[in-house]
């Protein structure tokens, strides 16, 4: 039952950014760790970056390491995903996800995606 719903995906130029939000329903929001994925044309889905329940701990794929950032606000039952200096193979679409922890690699609730797309 819980519902997770993304936003803030567009057309940005390279070298720009973005800011991706999930919006998550229920009480429970802090309960969750939580994650964004991605899956560009033609490729399979891959990991992005984790936040734990209180958002002290954080994870991310070595090809959006230094340029990403993940960060929850709890009270608001929202996570982001900042991206900067956006490239063209960061195209995708990007959906977050609910889990355990951010080292359990299960994943159960899904959003539906928000689409980015990164002009040269």
């Amino acid at each position: 039952q819980v519902q997770l719903v993304e936003s803030g995906g567009g057309l940005v130029q390279a070298g720009g950014s973005l800011r991706l939000s999930c919006a998550a329903s229920g009480r429970t929001f802090s309960n969750y760790a939580m994650a964004w994925f991605r899956q560009g044309p033609g490729k399979e889905r891959e990991f992005v970056a984790a936040i734990s329940r209180g958002g002290s701990s954080t994870r991310y794929a070595d090809s959006v390491k230094g340029r990403f950032t993940i960060s929850r606000d709890n009270p608001k039952n929202t996570a982001y995903l900042l991206m900067n200096t956006l490239k063209p193979e960061d195209t995708a679409v990007y959906y977050c996800a609910t889990g355990l922890s951010v080292l359990a690699g299960t994943w159960d609730s899904w959003g539906q995606g928000t689409q980015v797309t990164v002009s040269s």
